[in-house]
């Protein structure tokens, strides 16, 4: 094979998108984006994440911690204790060894360099995508200094928010909220079918700093109705959007291909463009993927979905 041959080759390996220009999901200046839990049934590094982003032609994403703590070098879970997989009954033995090993991951996320963090921001930036938001839980039994070490990871990464589960301990939003402040980070408040539309109130009345990361096809079944008003009334403490499509909880709440549910996806995004809201709305893959296709394929049909909606 001669050298012009082994061009055409070299090439022909590259995603489309890496051959002419960077990634680009915005669409009528709508920040369009993926939640990398998308792909968990694939290989899941941040370089593989990564890769998937670009053949997408995805330009913003939020970051699953553990795919960042993985890069950045954390103690992972190893050893027969840690077989068998993860509805293994909980023997003393791995009891014991899951205890060793969050003992160990405490003291990793204390001494780390935040230089991995930049380093893993640098390397998705080159390549044209963004990392606004890091998902990475905060916890009543986590001391001062992991609250810093997460609003930290997320700072380095280059992010403007930390999401997690909506508590419903006060107290630990207060504390939270505390930190965001501090750290000028926000934490937003991701919410499953135990919300209604004052779920939020007591955590966005503590903080600033403390908002909404409202997955519009949980919100749309938990409440049985459009999250359009919900979003009009709070749009200026949301600070990213989840994007499903699922039924009314009074339909059975399924969570379906999208345009086949109740949740108004195209309203929700028409609304963005038209009161040009600038956070971000991330694709979250949940519904069943059938026979004959694939997670990369299904993701294709959901960012056409976007950029139809907001054409």
């Amino acid at each position: 094979m001669n050298r012009r041959e082994l061009g055409k080759l070299a090439l022909a390996a590259l995603p489309a998108t890496s051959l002419f220009s960077k990634p680009n999901s915005k669409f009528s200046g709508v920040q369009i984006g993926a939640i990398t839990y998308c792909f968990r049934s694939l290989p899941s590094t941040a370089p593989d994440l990564l890769k998937y982003c670009t053949e997408l032609g995805i330009s913003s994403i939020e970051l699953m911690g553990d795919a960042a703590e993985s890069f950045a070098g954390a103690p992972e879970a190893r050893g027969p204790a840690f077989g068998g997989g993860g509805g293994r009954q909980m023997t003393p033995e791995r009891q014991a060894a899951m205890k060793k090993l969050a003992d160990e991951r405490k003291q990793w996320r204390l001494s780390v360099s935040m230089d991995k963090y930049k380093a893993l921001r640098k390397m998705y930036n080159d390549a044209g995508v963004n990392i606004p938001i890091v998902k990475l839980g905060l916890t009543t039994g986590m001391t001062d200094e992991e609250y810093d070490y997460v609003f930290g990871v997320a700072k380095a990464l280059g992010a403007q928010s930390v999401t997690m589960e909506l508590p419903t301990d006060a107290k630990l939003t207060q504390r939270i909220g505390d930190f965001a402040a501090k750290h000028k980070i926000y934490a937003g408040y991701h919410n499953h079918l135990q919300v209604d539309e004052r779920s939020w109130e007591t955590a966005l009345g503590q903080s600033k700093y403390n908002s909404i990361n409202l997955d519009v096809g949980h919100f749309t079944a938990a409440i049985s109705k459009s999250p359009v008003p919900f979003i009009k009334a709070n749009a200026s403490r949301i600070s990213s959007f989840h994007l499903k499509d699922r039924k009314f909880k009074t339909e059975g709440a399924d969570n379906l291909e999208w345009g086949k549910g109740s949740t108004p996806i195209k309203e929700v995004l028409q609304l963005m463009k038209t009161e040009k809201y600038k956070w971000p709305a991330n694709i979250e893959l949940e519904y069943a993927i059938g026979e004959g296709t694939t997670v990369m394929a299904e993701m294709k049909k959901c960012l056409s979905y976007c950029q139809t909606a907001l054409a």
